[in-house]
């Protein structure tokens, strides 16, 4: 099959050469393979199409098909038209999605606040299979009970974005239907036989072969097992299930995934003789240029047992100023002239980090709401800024979600115990004559006041606060959590 290039339709470049920073026409299928690097307005208006905004923003990657039906999309998604349906896929491999998701669902997000109808596809079938895509070897088989387990997890995790955006940014609006599925309810119910029989002979090995990801995989010594190389064939038939059952037109999806996405454009153009789409969004990278994920270990998690609302925050605070103006513009439901007006007020004063401050604010509460970012700046105030008023009000939860790797200790406070008792106690400090010297030159704090009296009686409202929580720290890093346990009353008054 040629290799047709991408274009868009004269009157899409003319709205949106300037958003888009590169043109997309010269662009040939056979790169759509690798993985290219890389919000909304309020509501796209008539005089700046939905496509131009969502560009605008950074949220486009590359669209697909070629140019047979370049208008068609823009004139599925003008302003006035009736909404259309746009599915993006999920693979339960995880028991949680992560950051390099989030790009996925506001693309989603954009779609359903400009009235369309989306999609959430959990693959608990096809997860059991593993994308080959951007992949140097074979998934790890997961059990099906496991699979099954985490896309429950999986479904209710994408509930609950939708929920808090809807109770957040969109209050008494309307939006487009949510739907959230699972393959596993339609592929399960396939046998071999009947699926290699019906659409298994639309699919052409030439074009199957010669995709990137699988031509990288055949060349490798491990090769490429005949369960991945069905992977496309099976994300191609979700579409054309959805596509009949749902009316789904458009597949969004991560840039890794136009071959995929073209694979099912293939199929459900060939069975049903309809126009379909598809759409990328750009990939979620470190600072260093790898993919964020699970795959890489470097995955920065939604679910809060996972990666803790503190963190995610912390996340996007430590953003470095080449990227925080781009992620503003992904990550949040910030408007344009308002990203424009904050990296002014960030650039006056860089060293306040207002910008990327900004960006974890509203992406923490946007993923743990606003009492898990309530949480996220008492835990940052707690840790870097010595604030005890923080220290003392920090719930159980958030203690061991801050210093999850730190030695927790629950003691009897005895009478006349002093500092040196309390570091023996928890093994910080070795015995004999050193340990005593380590006090005395200044290597301890406790709720961040340092002490070098190892003499000293713990003192309430000094060394053990009103929630009888001590935070003992050696040197910079180590940390010890003791919680005093049966202070009377009087005493957790001091």
């Amino acid at each position: 099959m040629a290799a047709p290039a991408l274009r868009f339709g004269r009157r899409f470049l003319i709205d949106v050469r300037v958003a888009f920073p590169q043109p997309f026409v010269s662009r040939r299928r056979h790169l759509h393979d690798q993985q290219p690097e890389q919000r909304p307005e309020a509501r796209p208006t008539a005089t700046k199409g939905f496509l131009a905004a969502l560009s605008e923003r950074g949220l486009i990657q590359d669209i697909f098909p070629p140019e047979p039906a370049e208008e068609q999309l823009l004139d599925l998604l003008e302003p006035g038209r009736p909404p259309v349906t746009v599915y993006c896929g999920f693979d339960p491999t995880a028991d949680s999605l992560h950051v390099g998701h989030l790009l996925a669902v506001m693309g989603l997000l954009h779609f359903q606040r400009a009235g369309h109808h989306v999609i959430a596809l959990v693959g608990g079938a096809t997860a059991r299979l593993g994308d080959p895509s951007g992949r140097t070897k074979e998934r790890e088989a997961l059990p099906a009970e496991r699979v099954r387990e985490h896309a429950q997890e999986l479904r209710a995790g994408i509930q609950r974005l939708f929920d808090q955006h809807r109770e957040l940014y969109w209050p008494g609006g309307n939006l487009g239907r949510l739907s959230v599925l699972d393959n596993a309810s339609w592929l399960e119910r396939e046998t071999l036989v009947t699926f290699l029989s019906g659409v298994g002979g639309r699919f052409r090995m030439g074009t199957l072969l010669s995709r990137q990801s699988c031509k990288a995989r055949l060349s490798s010594p491990e090769g490429m097992s005949l369960a991945e190389f069905l992977y496309p064939a099976l994300q191609a038939y979700d579409f054309l299930h959805l596509h009949r059952n749902h009316g789904c037109c458009i597949q969004l999806g991560g840039a890794d995934q136009i071959g995929n996405i073209m694979s099912g454009y293939d199929l459900v153009t060939k069975v049903t003789g309809n126009d379909v789409f598809g759409i990328t969004v750009p990939l979620v990278k470190s600072t260093t240029g790898d993919k964020l994920g699970k795959t890489a270990g470097n995955a920065v998690w939604l679910n809060r047992n996972r990666t803790s609302a503190f963190e995610l925050y912390q996340f996007f605070v430590r953003q470095p100023d080449s990227t925080v103006k781009r992620y503003l513009k992904l990550f949040t439901f910030l408007s344009l002239p308002e990203i424009d007006h904050i990296m002014q007020k960030h650039t006056q004063e860089p060293e306040k980090r207002i910008a990327q401050k900004r960006l974890a604010a509203e992406v923490t509460k946007f993923v743990h709401g606003k009492e898990g970012l309530e949480s996220a700046k008492r835990c940052t105030r707690a840790l870097y800024h010595s604030d005890i008023k923080a220290l003392e009000i920090l719930s159980d939860q958030e203690l061991q979600e801050l210093f999850s790797g730190a030695p927790y200790h629950e003691l009897l406070l005895e009478p006349g115990t002093t500092v040196l008792d309390l570091c023996r106690k928890v093994n910080a400090i070795v015995d004999g004559p050193k340990g005593y010297c380590d006090i005395t030159n200044g290597a301890i704090s406790i709720n961040h006041i340092k002490e070098s009296n190892p003499d000293a009686i713990l003192i309430f409202g000094q060394h053990i606060l009103s929630n009888g929580l001590s935070l003992l720290k050696i040197g910079k890093k180590n940390y010890y959590v003791i919680k005093w346990l049966q202070l009377s009353q009087e005493e957790q008054k001091y």
